[in-house]
């Protein structure tokens, strides 16, 4: 099908799933799941092997994602003894940082944020104060809401804009009605650039499968929601397809942590898990797809992160990055678009667990300063043989490196607080935006969650 005539600023999808493990696609290796539409995303565009997200949970993988910055930067994963936020937190993204959102509408984009947001309930965090148009989702974890066992948390809220509409809402057709929400807002901005955030409750504990996908499905629920969101992506490539978008809109598709691996999740052949910087709690599948742009059938070995994809975007947007503060994210478009010699910009990336420095990469080097184990993550991406011994220059290399990292963003092992760290958002008086009515007939979750996600 023809394509309409290309726009100076391209269309953008941003899907991101919630603890799905690099092992768990058909394109990364996967024999338990069949992921049709994202393996042909992948041989229509570049598969990243070395794309890692700044915090191996969701709050402050999601901050680092929005903003560009480490999370420890905006002040986030940190905060209030809180490693992520909860319903009624007086905690959230800052409202003067800037992020994704806000950058393009700079340049004129229509923006949207369907799924899971993450970085504040109170009415000052909402998505909607921080660039995008409109909101429909869950504000945390689909973990958070009213459930037996758990019958202190309030009633799980489904929100549009800055409203809540529902409350404990079927999770088993929510994915549906986030994918009816996507494509309306498609075709309600198919003549103007658009800017649109899925972000998947998938693969989040409880695990609320469609029947047609569990019976299908070869490895129970978790293969189910693994099944139902490539038959999501699927939905939204038709779509662009079908209004002749297709070639003008960068898809980009990820996921915030590694996969727990306890409920058939695999980060194979990396390890570790979510909550650990070992790799598998890191080091993310990434898909990018754009006709024309982004060559077919490209794997990328450079180094690459989820904070790239601001200042990557904006330059598509031909939007400036925020110039007024620090921000950690490199373009990747020259990687992107196969400019002869491009590499990584990193010098180094350091993993972060809470306000702890645990580790840094440069090169193909990873040392763990807790340890002061070192690996070549080249030859050995599995972290099984510590090489500190024979590579003492090395890891005197990288103690430089993140002795550098310390002044700058801080660590809590050595009592720094580092010096360019910037405050999260704060309310006085925070409330839940639900109040459990035992009148009320909600749907009551009966998951087990007391090994909650």
């Amino acid at each position: 099908m023809a394509s309409r005539p290309p726009q100076d600023r391209p269309n953008i999808i941003l899907i991101n799933c919630d603890d799905l493990g690099y092992g768990d696609l058909g394109c990364y290796g996967s024999s338990l799941h069949d992921t049709p539409t994202l393996d042909r995303m992948a041989a229509e565009g570049m598969r990243f092997t070395d794309f890692y997200v700044s915090a191996p949970v969701c709050t402050p993988s999601r901050a680092a994602l929005m903003t560009g910055c480490y999370p420890r930067r905006v002040g986030l994963g940190t905060g209030d003894g809180r490693w992520v936020l909860f319903p009624g937190d007086g905690v959230g993204l800052n409202p003067e940082e800037e992020t994704i959102a806000s950058v393009l509408k700079t340049r004129g984009y229509a923006t949207k944020l369907v799924g899971k947001w993450h970085l504040g309930d109170q009415p000052e965090f909402l998505p909607t104060k921080h660039g995008f148009d409109s909101y429909y989702g869950l504000p945390y974890s689909n973990d958070m809401g009213r459930q037996i066992t758990r019958e202190h948390l309030p009633p799980l809220p489904l929100i549009r804009d800055d409203e809540v509409i529902q409350q404990q809402p079927d999770q088993v057709s929510l994915t549906e009605r986030y994918v009816e929400e996507c494509i309306r807002f498609i075709r309600d901005n198919q003549d103007q650039p658009f800017f649109l955030y899925f972000a998947h409750m998938y693969v989040h504990l409880p695990l609320y499968a469609p029947p047609q996908f569990l019976r299908a499905s070869k490895n129970g629920p978790y293969g189910a929601a693994v099944a139902c969101i490539d038959w999501s992506t699927g939905v939204l490539m038709h779509e662009l397809k079908h209004l002749e978008l297709d070639d003008n809109t960068l898809i980009i598709f990820t996921s915030d942590n590694g996969s727990r691996c306890r409920e058939g999740g695999s980060n194979a052949p990396l390890r570790g898990t979510k909550g650990t910087t070992l790799e598998g709690g890191q080091r993310m599948p990434c898909i990018m797809r754009w006709p024309g742009q982004i060559a077919a059938r490209v794997t990328c070995r450079e180094l690459t992160t989820a904070m790239d994809i601001l200042p990557t975007l904006a330059g598509f947007a031909e939007a400036a990055v925020p110039n007024n503060r620090m921000v950690d994210g490199k373009d990747i478009r020259p990687i992107m678009q196969g400019e002869p010699g491009a590499r990584s910009e990193y010098d180094a990336f350091f993993y972060y667990l809470r306000d702890e420095l645990q580790a840094v990469r440069s090169g193909q080097w990873k040392l763990h300063c807790t340890t002061g184990a070192l690996y070549d993550l080249t030859n050995d991406i599995g972290e099984t043989e510590n090489v500190a011994r024979a590579r003492p220059n090395v890891v005197r290399n990288l103690e430089v490196k993140a002795a550098v990292c310390r002044e700058d963003l801080g660590d809590s092992l050595h009592d720094m607080e580092g010096a360019n760290c910037r405050p999260p958002g704060r309310v006085d008086n925070p409330k839940p935006l639900t109040e459990y009515d035992p009148d009320h007939p909600y749907i009551i979750a009966t998951y087990d969650l007391k090994d909650a996600g």
